[in-house]
């Protein structure tokens, strides 16, 4: 959970920026050069007035996926800033207008001094990628806290790659920056799935606590979701077992297709 809306290092800091009913946007700064780019430009206006705050120069758009709810904002940044880098992956050119640099899986990109990667993670979207700079990453809308994106694009098979072997490889301290406030509603799911989960009992307790406070659930870290996020805990005997015999023969991924469809329905 986080106080407030800014998580700083020495080198970097992250301002949360809450758009539209649910969604995140973010924006990373470079201490060293007053340098910052946005995560997902959801709503032009609450990103401008961060970036205003905070006394730096807009560089970047990072955009995580082509779906409207996450790039929104980006005509109207890019008319009050024409020279805005707008980074993206390479088969999303005819869907995020303007992209000015197309990635590809690991492709190195900067802001500022500041470093980072892109890694592609399809499954909510084909071209769906997420950001790593450092132990912070953007996850959009594949990796939610205790959950994960929906399938519109991609297949289960992706999608739980995705997770598990792409995200699911970095550290647990990594700390991750969803697109969407869904973390109370995932993790109501989680504790129907994990009955006897008591990690997820009490981070849903910590959620719904600090939603009362006025708090948002982003960041959280890999160990967290590894503890309490089922997609990410395919492979747990105790989430394998609700399916019987099917659970004790299925692929991680055929249990990840599963949970999926299960959460596509759940009213928590």
């Amino acid at each position: 959970m986080t106080l407030d809306n800014v998580i700083e290092s020495d080198e970097m800091k992250v301002r949360t920026i809450c758009c539209g009913y649910d969604n995140f946007s973010y924006l990373l700064i470079c201490k060293a050069t007053g340098e910052a780019a946005v995560i997902d430009p959801t709503e032009a206006y609450p990103v401008w007035r961060e970036v205003e705050a905070s006394g730096v120069r807009l560089v970047a758009a990072l955009c995580t996926h082509h779906h409207n709810d996450h790039i929104a904002g980006l005509e109207d940044l890019l008319a009050e800033q024409p020279g805005l880098a707008v980074y993206g992956f390479e088969n999303e050119a005819l869907r995020i207008a303007h992209l000015t640099r197309q990635l590809k899986d690991g492709d190195s990109l900067t802001i500022g001094k500041l470093s980072g990667r892109a890694l592609h993670t399809p499954g909510h979207t084909t071209g769906s990628i997420c950001y790593l700079f450092g132990d912070r990453l953007f996850t959009g809308d594949t990796l939610f806290g205790g959950g994960c994106g929906r399938l519109f694009e991609g297949t289960a098979e992706q999608m739980y790659v995705s997770l598990n072997n792409v995200i699911g490889a970095l550290p647990d301290d990594t700390l991750l920056y969803f697109g969407h406030e869904y973390t109370e509603q995932n993790l109501r799911f989680a504790a129907q799935v994990e009955q006897s989960n008591r990690e997820i009992t009490r981070r849903l307790e910590g959620v719904q606590q600090a939603k009362i406070s006025g708090r948002h659930s982003t960041p959280s870290s890999l160990g967290t979701e590894k503890a309490t996020n089922p997609f990410l805990r395919c492979k747990s005997d105790a989430i394998r077992k609700p399916f019987s015999e099917a659970g004790s023969t299925a692929s991680g991924a055929e249990i990840f297709s599963l949970l999926r469809t299960m959460r596509n329905s759940f009213k928590g």
